[in-house]
């Protein structure tokens, strides 16, 4: 194995490990607070965390087989999104408005944690293809998601005192999911043409 993929597998497994770290974290807020938002992003950690680790394994796989767990990977990022989906229909039918500060701090948290490893991840963004992508995706996305987290903590805090910001920003990371999902198969299924 070359000293790039070594450093590549170093740098894909920490970022596994601190998205299953955050996950711990950001679950709880979100379980204690009632928010759809980080309920969505704490689940996104979580399949954060699966996607690294698969890549860990299939790095020494051939192009044909790494492009398989690829498509595979598409169908984990959707995960998240059906989650969402679960827990945002749960708050329409008690639709309250989770504590503004903790959803803040959670999401601020979360933004720093996505923004470390998206820059961790950004050299190695088109290695071993559609394994790499999909993780420079998903802490991209994250970050993206958890500005807006942070923008409804503000909104729910300052100027309306309503369960809607935190669904509305819960069921936007659903689609980012789904937009991320769409990119990875079709840069897998590429891949496995090629192969």
């Amino acid at each position: 194995m070359t000293d790039e993929k070594h450093a590549l597998r170093r740098t894909v497994l920490a970022v596994g490990t601190i998205n299953l770290s955050y996950f711990g974290v950001e679950f709880a807020v979100a379980l204690t607070i009632g928010s759809v938002a980080l309920f969505a992003d704490s689940v996104d950690f979580l399949e954060d965390a699966s996607v690294n680790f698969l890549i860990v394994v299939a790095l020494g796989w051939t192009a044909r087989n790494r492009a398989r767990l690829g498509m595979a990977l598409a169908a984990i990022l959707l995960v998240p999104g059906i989650a969402t989906l679960w827990t945002a229909w749960e708050k329409f039918n008690l639709p309250v408005a989770p504590d503004p500060v903790p959803l803040t701090l959670a999401g601020l948290g979360a933004l720093a944690v996505n923004v470390f490893c998206a820059f961790l991840l950004a050299r190695y963004r088109h290695h071993s293809g559609s394994l790499t992508k999909a993780a420079f995706l998903s802490a991209r996305n994250d970050a993206l998601a958890n500005i807006a987290i942070i923008g409804a903590g503000l909104v729910t805090a300052f100027f309306w005192l309503s369960a809607w910001p935190d669904l509305i920003v819960g069921l936007a990371i659903a689609v980012m999911n789904l937009d991320a999902a769409a990119d990875v198969f079709q840069a897998a299924r590429k891949e496995h043409a090629e192969a």
